[in-house]
């Protein structure tokens, strides 16, 4: 069997800047029979272990450092042996919630995570947090698009550490410049597609959220 993508939904809270909310987070699996990278490792490193099976898993990798997309990611980089990979820029963010311990590798622009002759193509997204980062696989014709973009408009930037000229500016360098077919897997909710929510850009600028 070829590559596919796999989903789960976890829940548990978010927590920034004195407050915690209640959320459910999407997980994604990227691989086929025999290898896969999670995408998100969220909440419940049970559930995502028994979705990962007994497939090798190759690498966690974290959008970005909000303590509700990292919180199960030593336990299950524990389980796995697959190591932590997260863009340096929210490291501040990734030590709020697991101090005494570091991710194992960092993501990076341009950079190309292969998993069962796929490619995942990281895009430095800032906005939402200084390092968040959405996943392209132009072979599935999807982006994960982690806490960037949803359906409906830009990820929250009420927060610290985020800022909303910056992931206005992301999503319209990097998302929307993909073709207007590919889907968008978010890091909650629904998913959408690029050209769904193109044409909201400047409705999303002038409300400024």
């Amino acid at each position: 069997m070829g590559a596919r993508i796999d989903h789960l939904v976890t829940s548990g809270t978010f927590s920034l800047d004195g407050g915690t909310w209640e959320v459910d987070n999407n997980v994604w699996l990227v691989g086929d029979d025999h290898e896969v990278v999670v995408i998100d490792a969220a909440h419940d490193a049970d559930a995502i272990a028994s979705a990962v099976g007994e497939r090798r898993l190759r690498a966690i990798v974290s959008t970005h450092g909000h303590d509700d997309h990292i919180d199960a990611a030593p336990a299950l980089a524990e389980r796995t042996g697959a190591p932590i990979l997260l863009h340096p820029g929210d490291l501040m963010l990734w030590k709020t919630t697991h101090p005494g311990r570091q991710p194992d590798g960092e993501l990076s622009d341009g950079q190309t995570i292969t998993i069962a002759r796929l490619a995942l193509q990281v895009l430095h997204t800032p906005g939402h947090s200084p390092g968040a980062v959405c996943l392209y696989a132009p072979e599935l014709g999807t982006v994960f698009s982690g806490d960037t973009l949803f359906a409906g408009g830009p990820g929250a930037t009420g927060r610290s550490f985020s800022d909303f000229p910056t992931i206005i500016a992301s999503i319209r360098e990097r998302l929307l410049t993909l073709p207007p077919e590919t889907v968008v897997h978010t890091g909650h909710g629904e998913s959408t597609t690029i050209g769904a929510e193109a044409p909201h850009l400047e409705e999303w600028i002038a409300r400024g959220h």
